[in-house]
């Protein structure tokens, strides 16, 4: 039993990417590492409004608070990714100081009600921008998923997440090429941490245990932007020799109308799943692709979650050693890399597991095992790490 909350130091988390509702198939690391956070800490979030979302409400020990920023028929800069969804339509860069305002607003607000001990703010911009500005000394932990660090390089912005990085008390990244990232702007190596975002590894489990893996299923899983390399792996199912069973592509975003114009009826978009139904669907996939490439504006990976999420649920993957998902697939021994945007060799490592499920189901058995490291129980214990030297 958790102890009083009345007697905890209270956690205030600031988040651009949060469920409107657990499993709704919005990304939920971030609310998976606040539950797990609960244990020690009040934990109030606080985020943007989202299709179907309501503004206040409690989501286990966790209490989430959500601003409006724009009229409601018009809001829809956070349902997604914020900078894909402005290149997507220029349209809604008219929501941005709307945004960014609100965002100021409901910070403060929440400072002043719950007067919390410390802040974890995802990500460097625009969470760890606005509370750079607003919480005035309240000790802050400033994680960075990876689109925030690579891209926005105009040197205002780069002057932004250089203060937000050196006014922090430690910076918290998905992999060691986005330390020396980190390093670049200006943060102390003692400032620097590499913490995955964690797996919750219960809704996997069950799932393995209940569904049967299917040879050849090839799976998908990412939002379908031009970093995540959709377009690549439609280009590697053009020149497979040994055909997949099904392909089935799991996410939604601005590419997805193209993409399926293009892939015709032999690969199946299903959309985004909530969380049980996405772990079925990992459960059930013999091989997981991840065929991520830079991106035109500079963004890409750091590690995706997804790519930990394949792993534990024992897939075999196939993934581009890029930054990132070089510190954890090790070719051969728990995945196959290829070179990014490499369609042909997408398709040549496709075929080496298609014909070879014995490989497959070994490099699958070795992902697992590696995979274990990265459980949100234990990520949760870095920032806990992280958050009492912060506030002490």
């Amino acid at each position: 039993m958790n102890p009083d909350p009345a007697v905890r130091p209270t956690l205030l988390v600031a988040a651009s990417t949060f469920p409107a509702e657990p499993g709704d198939g919005t990304p939920g690391f971030v609310l998976d590492l606040a539950l797990a956070l609960a244990d020690e800490y009040r934990v109030v979030v606080v985020a943007p409004m989202t299709r179907g979302a309501r503004a206040h409400q409690r989501i286990g020990d966790v209490e989430v608070r959500r601003y409006g920023y724009f009229p409601a028929r018009w809001r829809d800069l956070a349902d997604g990714a914020i900078v894909d969804n402005l290149k997507a339509d220029r349209t809604r860069w008219l929501q941005v100081p709307f945004f960014f305002g609100a965002m100021a607003a409901a910070l403060v607000r929440e400072q002043r009600r719950s007067r919390p001990d410390v802040a974890l703010l995802h990500w460097i911009i625009p969470q760890g921008a606005v509370g750079r500005l607003v919480l005035g000394r309240l000790p802050r932990v400033v994680t960075t998923l990876g689109g925030d660090l690579y891209a926005l390089r105009h040197p205002v912005l780069q002057a932004v997440k250089r203060s937000v990085v050196r006014s922090a008390a430690s910076v918290t990244c998905m992999s060691t090429d986005m330390a020396r990232e980190l390093a670049a702007l200006g943060a102390r190596p003692e400032q620097v941490h590499v913490v995955p975002m964690g797996v919750d590894e219960a809704p996997i489990a069950a799932a393995t245990a209940r569904e049967t893996r299917v040879a050849g299923r090839v799976l998908f899983v990412g939002r379908l932007v031009e970093k995540k390399g959709a377009v690549v792996l439609l280009d590697a199912l053009e020149r497979v020799t040994v055909a997949p069973t099904e392909v089935v592509v799991v996410g939604d975003g601005p590419l997805r109308r193209p993409l399926e114009a293009r892939a015709g009826s032999g690969v199946s978009f299903v959309g985004a799943r909530g969380k049980d139904a996405l772990a079925a669907e990992y459960a059930r996939a013999s091989i997981a692709l991840y065929p991520s490439v830079p991106a035109a504006n500079g963004d890409r990976d750091g590690l995706p979650v997804a790519l930990l999420e394949a792993m534990s649920a024992g897939c075999a993957v196939i993934a581009s050693a890029v930054p990132g998902i070089v510190d954890v697939v090790e070719d051969g021994v728990n995945g196959l890399l290829v070179e990014p945007g490499d369609a042909v060799a997408l398709a040549a490592a496709m075929d080496r597991l298609l014909a070879d499920p014995d490989l497959a189901l070994r490099l699958g058995r070795a992902a697992a095992e590696t995979a274990s490291a990265y459980s949100v129980d234990a990520v949760a214990d870095r920032y806990r790490t992280l958050l009492r030297a912060a506030r002490a």
